[in-house]
């Protein structure tokens, strides 16, 4: 049987994830509840399709939005409508697979005994993960430590993670970034900045072939630039609350 929480909710933005969506829907939803999912604009069919799941399954709600507007946007609306709902804590998870849906009640309970802390997943990677996806994301980790001052981000990139509701959507709320893919990264920066400390936790991640079912909206390009770009605007705002970082951690080393 499913853990039920009325503070803690499992959070799940799809864009046109696949054929897999419906299998991650119900690992998530054998360990937790209630489970979310946020359609985005998807025009594949898939919002037709978990509807009618919703139907058939309790502890799961389907919202959709009527068309795309990014990760990040998604996941806005979500925990939008679940503060309004009285939760305090989202666990964010991709719709097409690659995130460790046995892992939800390990990482709910990290949260619940440090609610003030984001519980981030550390993805540890199979013989298969792209070599290029898995290197490429130790620069934006080690720009995103820089940002912090090291405050002990283990993955920036990594979307399978326990995010406090009420601070993410204060950072959300005052600036009109981190929409899209940009969402993780400056995600975990800007809590950190606004105070919110990074608890790490190993979680496998599985990449999957298209013969396999996987969906891969990742655009090798025009995502890298866009992470470049949220990296300079992230470290000229370091530069600026340089001072306020060195002095937490003069008198909060760890």
């Amino acid at each position: 049987m499913p853990q039920k929480s009325s503070t803690h909710l499992v959070l799940i933005p799809s864009y046109n994830p696949g054929p897999k969506v419906l299998t991650t829907i119900r690992a998530a939803l054998a360990q937790w509840s209630p489970v979310w999912v946020v359609v985005d604009g998807s025009t594949d069919g898939s919002a037709e399709s978990l509807q009618a799941l919703a139907r058939e399954l309790e502890g799961l709600s389907v919202i959709v939005l009527p068309e795309n507007r990014g990760k990040g946007s998604a996941v806005l609306e979500g925990i939008t409508r679940a503060a309004a709902a009285g939760f305090t804590h989202a666990l964010t998870m991709d719709s097409d697979g690659q995130h460790p849906a046995d892992l939800i009640p390990t990482f709910m309970a990290a949260s619940q005994q440090q609610p003030a802390a984001m519980v981030l997943g550390k993805p540890v990677f199979d013989a298969d993960a792209p070599a290029l996806r898995v290197n490429g994301r130790k620069v934006s980790n080690g720009w995103a430590n820089l940002e912090t001052l090291w405050m002990g981000i283990g993955d920036s990139l990594y979307g399978f993670r326990v995010y406090p509701i009420a601070p993410l959507r204060r950072v959300m709320l005052s600036n009109r970034w981190m929409r899209r893919f940009d969402f993780d990264p400056e995600a975990v920066v800007r809590l950190c900045w606004a105070g919110v400390r990074p608890l790490n936790l190993a979680a496998p991640v599985r990449y999957f072939r298209a013969d396999q079912g996987g969906v891969s909206h990742f655009r090798y390009l025009r995502d890298n630039t866009l992470l470049t770009w949220m990296h300079t605007r992230l470290f000229l705002g370091f530069v600026l609350r340089l001072p306020v970082l060195l002095w937490r951690r003069l008198i909060s080393p760890h």
